[in-house]
């Protein structure tokens, strides 16, 4: 009978240190604005869970939508920019 096992070098040949690399952070940096914004939608958002929105409330939605679009739409911009042959 043969016993059929992993071996050790092959399953950890490249030890995870559980932290970010260069490339990752950089890319977490490039993103935080729309990250931002995002977090304001969402934060606007729970102000209206337990009561009616109001006036106030409605356009401070509004706005914060109209943020994270712009900052998506920034975002694909820089983006396209950098990688090539993406649609300018």
């Amino acid at each position: 009978m043969k016993f059929i096992a992993a071996l050790q070098a092959v399953v950890t040949a490249v030890p995870f240190d559980g932290e970010p690399s260069d490339a990752e952070l950089d890319a977490i940096e490039s993103e935080m604005p729309l990250i931002l914004a995002e977090v304001d939608l969402l934060d606007a958002q729970i102000m209206t869970l337990d009561r009616p929105a109001n006036v106030l409330d409605e356009r401070r939605i509004r706005r914060a939508r109209n943020r994270v679009m712009a900052e998506r739409r920034d975002l694909t911009n820089r983006t396209s920019d950098v990688m090539p042959g993406g649609a300018a």
